[in-house]
């Protein structure tokens, strides 16, 4: 399965619904609660993208933003800005967030069964194909991890 380390990554940011009122805005913002959702919305609209797109139009191109963060597996904080469509539009509650990650968990599975050229594309990357999708939805969902640890911590 090519998302092993994808999966484990949705299952820890699912650990940390407890925390999703907390907010500390020399870190972000934004609540835990809202990286947590933004998350899950980006996984489930990317899936979706992919699922709805035509492999052979799919075609790769040199992209100079992809290369860094895939090379440093790693998005700089503070440098990019989620598209409306991935902005959570309320602060969702716990049962809300357990109900979207049951949907999300039932979802990914799908990534398997996709064509390698199925694509959706970035607003800073281009077109990604499926293993560059995955790749992607790893860092970002790292960095989310990340960004919400920083808050509970402080």
């Amino acid at each position: 399965m090519r998302m092993n380390n994808l999966t484990e990554l949705i299952n820890e940011l699912e650990t940390k619904i407890t925390h999703r009122e907390k907010t500390n805005n020399t870190v972000s913002d934004a609540s835990v609660g809202w990286h947590i959702h933004h998350s899950q919305l980006v996984v489930l609209q990317i899936i979706l993208a992919l699922e709805r797109s035509n492999p052979e139009s799919y075609r790769w191109k040199f992209n100079l933003n992809r290369f860094f963060v895939y090379t440093l597996n790693k998005i700089p904080r503070g440098r990019g800005k989620a598209p409306e469509s991935v902005k959570p539009k309320e602060q969702a509650d716990a049962a809300k967030m357990n109900k979207t990650f049951e949907i999300l968990k039932a979802r990914l599975p799908l990534l398997d069964a996709l064509q390698p050229n199925n694509y959706f594309k970035h607003p800073y990357f281009g077109d990604l194909n499926v293993k560059a999708a995955i790749k992607m939805l790893k860092i970002h969902t790292k960095h989310h991890i990340d960004i919400v640890n920083d808050i509970i911590r402080s």
